[in-house]
């Protein structure tokens, strides 16, 4: 089934992702319940750990949607989400509500399964989809989208906090429900349009994504100033209400732009129309005529040449930069070296994530929401930044964008050392290092995938990529950090409940070790990624713009 492409502007459908993509990082909730769950389903922590590893998995699980947006709308990929999010996260509040008691684990797991998979829906969809609609803005386009995922869970928290009053099972049945609604709004916004190719419009263009860029920027600093002042001063409720108002408010910014684009074509169609009364019936006939040669002549040379280009590429393999199949791809050192290098950074960082409410408790920070709405926000700057930085310096000086993976996984290794020497005064800065270096990780692989094997089979190359977090997740969560949590915990208050918590560094000591050595693992491995395709991006971008290379192949 080939999706239908519409003839307006693309920015309506990136203004309306910025709310999907704030549903979209429903997973990032679980450090929000996660203790409340331990405790009304009596789990110990490798147990808690475990539904974390359900929470990666279904997030990051995308491949069905990958496939399939190359074959349905957008607005159907959006409606199976909905389904997913209302009944898996309706499951859970069941569960930790205790409405239903009895649910076994084995159900919760796939029920929280579920309920994250709508994010690999929610996301696949709203990514492919812009990314084709602005083919020549890849990293900025990723950067700003992601950026909204990193921030949606501040948002979350100040939902949390400001109008739930720290409810986790408010919060579940808050997510089975606003989801499906936020997906059941944006459908027919979200949608192929015409794509932003003109490079008559790149400096109008460029503004755009600037105010774009700001309007997150101003959302992000006000939810994190919100979470402190309300964690601090302890805000009265029409305070909080009134600071979601404004959460809410600026959440609404990106849709200035389409707006503004509509009254000013409306304002020049009008003009147009007042100029062409003006006009004698003659000329408009030269001008019909003319435009009806030109179309003929443009129409005949395109076919000439895209047949001359369809018979060579025929005859050779897809090379770096071209549109690979998935299957080609999958034989292709590059590929997995790119994997290696997003596993141990994301599959580190999402650890650390889903274990960050026991951090704070294990460090004596019973309150971990200012912990979740730091991190949420230093993903984000780490995601909007990494974009639009590896964007000017791959335009600018054609550096491959993996350089900055390397970076950012060498203070990481500062970060998990920080974190294992256990010293209270370094918790808030570890934790934001490690959410800026989180966040460029994923914004820098996604471009940097669509570049090396092109846009016709982006979705299920992404969506592999997103395969490293889940099962980071299971190694370094599920097997490391829970089993010596629990074993620290028994150590500490022999005889107790399989549920008590653990004190102290020594509970995710090992387990930031080793995770400092993985990283080191990845900087390596991204040093030889960010080699081997330096000629790549060369190619690509000599021009200081972005260049398929199929238009330099024909001799």
């Amino acid at each position: 089934m080939k999706v239908k492409v519409g003839t307006r502007p693309p920015w309506i459908g990136l203004a309306a992702a910025a709310w999907v993509e704030v549903a979209a990082g429903s997973a990032y909730c679980f450090p929000l319940y996660s203790h409340t769950a331990k405790t009304a389903l009596g789990i110990d922590q490798r147990g808690l750990t475990m539904l974390g590893v359900a929470n990666d998995i279904g997030e990051n699980f995308g491949l069905v949607p990958g496939v399939l947006c190359n074959r349905l709308p957008p607005w159907s990929v959006l409606t199976v989400a909905a389904v997913l999010s209302f009944v898996g996260y309706g499951i859970m509040w069941l569960a930790v509500s205790k409405t239903l008691i009895g649910i076994p684990y084995w159900v919760l797991w796939i029920a929280l399964c579920i309920a994250t998979n709508s994010s690999a829906w929610l996301g696949t969809s709203i990514l492919v989809t812009n990314m084709r609609n602005f083919p020549l803005s890849r990293g900025t386009v990723a950067g700003i989208l992601k950026g909204y995922v990193g921030l949606s869970a501040a948002v979350y928290t100040e939902v949390y906090t400001g109008v739930l009053h720290n409810s986790s099972t408010h919060l579940l049945l808050c997510l089975s429900l606003a989801i499906p609604a936020v997906c059941f709004l944006s459908m027919y916004f979200v949608r192929p349009c015409t794509p932003s190719v003109e490079e008559e419009n790149s400096s109008e263009e460029r503004c755009h994504f600037l105010f774009t860029q700001l309007a997150s920027v101003i959302l992000g600093v006000y939810l994190l100033v919100s979470t402190v002042l309300d964690d601090v001063l302890g805000l009265s409720t029409h305070v909080t209400y009134a600071l979601f108002g404004g959460m809410f408010l600026l959440l609404f910014a990106p849709l200035a732009i389409p707006v503004k684009m509509t009254l000013w074509r409306t304002k020049r169609e009008l003009g147009s129309i007042d100029r062409l009364v003006d006009w004698s019936s003659e000329e408009i006939s030269n001008l019909l005529i003319a435009t009806s040669s030109s179309a003929i002549y443009a129409s005949d040379e395109d076919i000439l040449l895209a047949e001359g280009e369809g018979a060579i590429i025929k005859k050779k393999s897809p090379r770096r930069g071209e549109d690979f199949e998935f299957c080609e791809a999958l034989i292709k050192a590059d590929f997995w070296l790119l994997f290696m290098v997003y596993f141990l950074g994301v599959g580190s960082g999402v650890t650390v994530l889903n274990n960050l409410a026991q951090i704070g408790i294990a460090a004596g920070n019973e309150d971990t929401t200012i912990l979740l709405s730091l991190f949420s926000f230093c993903n984000f700057v780490g995601r909007l930044g990494g974009g639009a930085v590896s964007e000017h310096f791959v335009r600018s000086r054609m550096l491959p964008r993996p350089i900055w993976m390397t970076l950012t996984q060498i203070i990481m290794v500062i970060s998990y050392l920080l974190f294992a020497s256990g010293i209270p005064a370094t918790l808030y800065t570890s934790t934001a290092l490690l959410g800026i270096c989180y966040g460029v990780q994923f914004s820098v692989m996604v471009p940097t995938a669509s570049e090396l094997f092109g846009l016709k089979h982006f979705g299920m190359m992404y969506n592999f990529m997103l395969l490293g977090n889940p099962l980071g997740a299971f190694l370094f969560s599920g097997l490391l950090a829970g089993y010596i949590y629990d074993e620290e915990a028994a150590r500490q208050y022999p005889g107790f409940g399989s549920s008590i918590s653990c004190f102290g560094p020594d509970c995710f000591r090992v387990t930031f070790l080793v995770l400092a050595g993985m990283c080191t693992l990845g900087t390596v491995l991204s040093v030889v990624l960010t080699v081997r395709i330096c000629p790549v991006y060369q190619m690509l971008y000599a021009s200081g713009s972005f260049r398929h290379p199929r238009s330099t192949s024909i001799h």
